[in-house]
């Protein structure tokens, strides 16, 4: 069994190990080639770009890395029909990996893709490509079959997986110990009677260079509220943390620990979590954590986005909550002055949304990786039944 997967982003990465762990139940000689990240590839991907050279956001910025892109997209086509693979997954990336599955659906390759695309959201036209794209849908989010069963399209809700491995009951006095024991390892100061703010500025480089700086501003300020607040950022990887700590060269006086890694323990150890807009909300969610959203993104990507949006929010949260649970500040509301009354009002009411935290927590849990890897099995099934 000769599997493609493609994952262009961090978060990918974790939904594609699981994955990948999944199918080798079904088929234990599976070679798996594609893209992917350090998980993906401890699984036993074959890995045959960089992952990071996927991971862009916004309208415009792909555009800039637009030959790179295309030729990336060209080589994978090519080898997947030259060696004749059986399926190809898609995971998340939709304006890359949706155009590549289209041209292998049409060499009898069977395609999934793994994350809906917004599609509910914003450019509600991707659904016919994607109808002629996709032999399977996979969903994460209850709320998205609706779209893809109105156009015909087989598609099957999986849950989320980071829904299965986060506990529905934090023990916040563990988690507090297990960071500290950690952090003491690194010789990291970390006193656990303090109140601890996570920060997480984004996986991107994009994300960090424009939300970077206020965030550090407005720490600054929380700080001058609250005289006994640590801050413990976990950078996604090597390459954020040098850019974290180039921007915080800029506030020599601001005692903010720079961490490699462990952003789900420094969060489930915190008193509130102010994090860049994308999957981390889901995963402060889950972890009944408060949190501040903040998204910055490139004006002109900003203002056609805007221009299509179909729905009132951005994060996860209040998207699966219908409602105004945790704050977004987006764009020109992103102010030092506004993020910093949030960050300060969520760290004086931290339990304020942990029964409904924990409600949506339970609607996401469908063993995710389990029903994923069936439901790619009876896919592959039926094709070499017929």
């Amino acid at each position: 069994m000769k599997i493609g997967i493609v994952s262009g982003e961090i978060s990918g990465d974790t939904l594609g190990a699981g994955l990948i762990r999944e199918l080798k139940v079904f088929y234990p000689d599976a070679h798996f080639v594609g893209i992917g990240g350090e998980k993906m590839i401890a699984e036993g991907l074959d890995s045959l770009f960089p992952q990071d050279r996927l991971a862009v956001v916004g309208i415009v910025e792909p555009l800039k890395r637009l030959p790179e892109l295309l030729s990336i997209r060209k080589q994978l086509y090519l080898y997947f029909t030259q060696h004749k693979f059986d399926v190809f997954i898609g995971i998340d990336s939709p304006d890359f990996n949706t155009s590549l599955e289209e041209k292998l659906r049409k060499t009898n390759i069977k395609t999934v893709h793994y994350v809906s695309p917004s599609v509910w959201a914003w450019r509600q036209g991707r659904i016919k490509k994607i109808s002629r794209a996709v032999d399977l849908m996979l969903t994460l989010l209850p709320f998205e079959n609706a779209i893809y069963e109105k156009h015909g399209i087989p598609v099957k809700f999986v849950g989320h997986p980071l829904a299965d491995k986060f506990p529905l009951e934090n023990d916040d006095e563990a988690d507090k110990k297990a960071l500290k024991a950690l952090l003491d390892k690194k010789q990291i100061p970390c006193d656990t009677s303090r109140p601890i703010l996570a920060c997480l500025p984004g996986s991107r480089a994009s994300e960090v260079n424009l939300i970077g700086p206020v965030l550090w501003q407005s720490i600054k300020e929380c700080m001058g509220t609250v005289k006994n607040l640590q801050v413990i950022v976990p950078a996604a990887n090597s390459a954020r943390r040098e850019q974290i700590e180039a921007q915080l060269k800029e506030h020599p006086d601001l005692p903010v620990s720079v961490v490699d890694g462990f952003s789900h323990e420094i969060m489930a150890a915190s008193d509130g979590v102010l994090l860049a807009s994308g999957t981390t909300a889901l995963e402060a969610m889950l972890l009944k954590k408060p949190m501040v959203v903040v998204c910055k993104i490139a004006p002109l990507s900003y203002y056609l986005i805007l221009s299509l949006l179909k729905v009132p929010y951005l994060s996860l949260p209040n998207l699966l909550a219908n409602k105004l649970l945790v704050p977004e500040l987006i764009q020109k509301d992103a102010t030092v002055e506004n993020i910093t009354k949030d960050v300060l009002d969520m760290l004086s009411s931290p339990n304020k949304h942990i029964k409904k935290f924990t409600e949506l927590h339970q609607s996401l849990m469908a063993n995710a990786d389990v029903e994923s890897a069936k439901a790619i099995h009876n896919l592959l099934s039926e094709k070499h039944n017929a």
